[in-house]
């Protein structure tokens, strides 16, 4: 398409000789001052036309008309094509951190995947944009610089000589340009992260007056970043000053060497002159889309290595379907070290279907490890765990966490209403009835009921307008609104007054026998109902029995237990 621009254009520039010819004399121009460009005009004879004034501007408005639609054409082509790759960057991207290993998300930074995601998607298609324009001034400059030989050889060679000794100029430019583009995306990866921070934290920074120290964190980055986007900006401002003197210079140069070395007339090289300075117009419109490119060069490798280490951590996926916990879960001789630490050593444990198992221990032994390794998050290093007797690393991931609810200490909770937060967005905002029955089971509906809009109440960022208590309850609500077959609480009421704890309470024994519960717990009164206990000590030793009677075989239960006065 930039190929026929171009050439309409040619065209129709060298319509303009036999013009001014016209013009000035009222004979049609020679073949000695077109050169071989002679034949279009040749053409037009051939087919009927007189070569008169009429004939010449209905074929110069002809030749910029179709220049005009293959403009329109290429145009619009671009803009689709822009779209489809970032669309295919981001859905790439997506796909590939929603297929991450937990043990690869975990090591990752937050900033890298929030920039990555968000800002660098941009930019990277903006490059492209770059990119798609530098290939067709690129096909456009090939296609004046051949018309302008055709119409003056010596002088296009000139031209030639003169417009590649001028583009060394912008090598330092270039240099100067990629560097500051890898400094400005590992500066905004720094800054994603704190933004994150400081969004997640904003009611302790708030509240200990850390906010202000730590915002100047953060504008010190984005100043940081900011000056390196200056030093682009200079880079663009520079290529864009010196584009249009350089043309000239060079153009002003190959007509005096034309005149004065050659002693040939301005005549021969007028509409060669006309090509060149088009050619020569593209030729630098590529060096500044180059430029341009080079600005988004660093967000380029940090989406190459972002997708790369993705790619790296992928999860196995399994290919055995799970459509439900029918029996039990087995955990055999399972070993688990972090980096050179032992954390879980040679643990057996048997979780049939509908049992309460509780998971106790000090901080550090390793309670959350073994809820990571049951939900196949963690590979173990030694054993083995079967879920109805099917290794759980065969079972279809997805299929099998799909039936599994989480709530953890501070409960995932989302920006929205109630309602978003229990049904997580499934389309059944027409019927409330399942929502309600979850909150019911949860012993939320009655504080839901209280509030202004019911369950269309919007709970604030990470669930500022509710209670630690209510947020729990909500959270519980979400996972029983998903009818799971496995609920896992971890240190679910840890964090809760007196009260708000005996509700959660009473919802872990309203629901024992119902469906699986693994609840961790450091306040051993949460586990004295459940059906077994697994006390885990640092370094990986443990003790699987029921409450009573680890009070009476183990020492450090017996403790616990003391210490907390339950």
């Amino acid at each position: 398409m930039s190929l026929l621009v171009a050439i309409m254009d040619g065209f129709g520039l060298a319509m303009f000789l036999p013009l001014l010819q016209l013009v000035s004399n009222g004979s049609m121009a020679t073949g000695e001052r077109t050169g071989e460009m002679g034949f279009i005009l040749e053409h037009i004879e051939a087919i009927g036309f007189r070569p008169d004034l009429t004939t010449v501007l209905l074929f110069l408005l002809m030749f910029f008309t179709l220049k005009g639609v293959a403009r329109f054409g290429l145009d619009y082509y671009r803009v689709i094509l822009q779209q489809r790759f970032a669309n295919a960057l981001r859905l790439r991207n997506l796909n590939l951190l929603v297929g991450a290993s937990y043990g690869k998300f975990a090591d990752a930074h937050s900033g890298t995947i929030q920039n990555t995601l968000s800002s660098e998607v941009v930019r990277v298609n903006q490059a492209y944009l770059n990119y798609f324009q530098l290939l067709q001034y690129l096909v456009m400059t090939i296609v004046y610089a051949v018309l302008a030989y055709l119409a003056n050889p010596r002088f296009a060679a000139i031209v030639v000589v003169g417009g590649l000794l001028s583009n060394v100029a912008f090598k330092w430019i270039n240099r100067t340009t990629r560097a500051a583009s890898s400094a400005i995306s590992r500066g905004m990866n720094v800054y994603q992260g704190l933004l994150i921070e400081s969004v997640a934290s904003f009611k302790y920074l708030k509240a200990t007056g850390l906010l202000e120290r730590f915002s100047r964190k953060v504008s010190t980055t984005i100043r940081e970043a900011e000056a390196q986007q200056r030093r682009i900006g200079l880079m663009n401002a520079v290529t864009y000053a010196v584009r249009e003197p350089l043309i000239v210079l060079v153009v002003v140069t190959a007509i005096f060497v034309q005149l004065m070395v050659f002693g040939e007339g301005i005549g021969l090289i007028i509409l060669s002159l006309l090509f060149f300075y088009r050619a020569l117009t593209s030729i630098t419109a590529v060096q500044s889309c180059y430029n341009q490119f080079l600005g988004y060069s660093g967000s380029i490798g940090n989406l190459i290595a972002f997708t790369e280490e993705m790619k790296g951590g992928q999860e196995p996926p399994g290919s055995k379907p799970f459509t439900g916990l029918r029996d039990r879960i087995e955990v055999s001789h399972l070993d688990f070290r972090y980096r050179d630490k032992q954390v879980l050593k040679d643990l057996s444990v048997q979780i049939n279907k509908y049992d309460t198992i509780g998971i106790a221990g000090e901080s550090g032994s390793g309670k959350t490890t073994l809820v990571n390794l049951v939900t196949a998050l963690l590979q173990p290093a030694a054993g083995m765990i079967r879920v109805d007797g099917v290794d759980v690393t065969e079972i279809v991931k997805e299929d099998y966490r799909r039936r599994i609810g989480y709530v953890t200490q501070e409960a995932q909770v989302f920006s929205g209403t109630i309602h978003d937060n229990v049904a997580l967005w499934d389309g059944s905002d027409k019927n409330d009835e399942p929502v309600w029955e979850a909150l019911r089971l949860a012993h939320a509906a009655e504080f839901v009921r209280s509030l202004p809009d019911g369950i269309s109440t919007r709970i604030g960022i990470n669930g500022i307008n509710l209670s630690g208590g209510q947020r729990q309850r909500i959270a519980i609500a979400r996972e029983l609104y998903r009818k799971v077959d496995i609920l896992i609480l971890d240190e679910a009421t840890s964090a809760l007054d007196s009260q708000s704890e005996k509700l959660i309470q009473d919802n872990i024994d309203h629901l024992a026998g119902t469906l699986t519960l693994i609840v961790i717990a450091h306040r051993l009164s949460t586990l004295r109902k459940v059906d077994k206990i697994v006390f885990l000590r640092v370094g990986g030793d443990h003790e699987v029995d029921t409450f009573a009677n680890l009070l009476k075989s183990s020492g450090d239960f017996r403790k616990m237990v003391a210490l907390q006065a339950v």
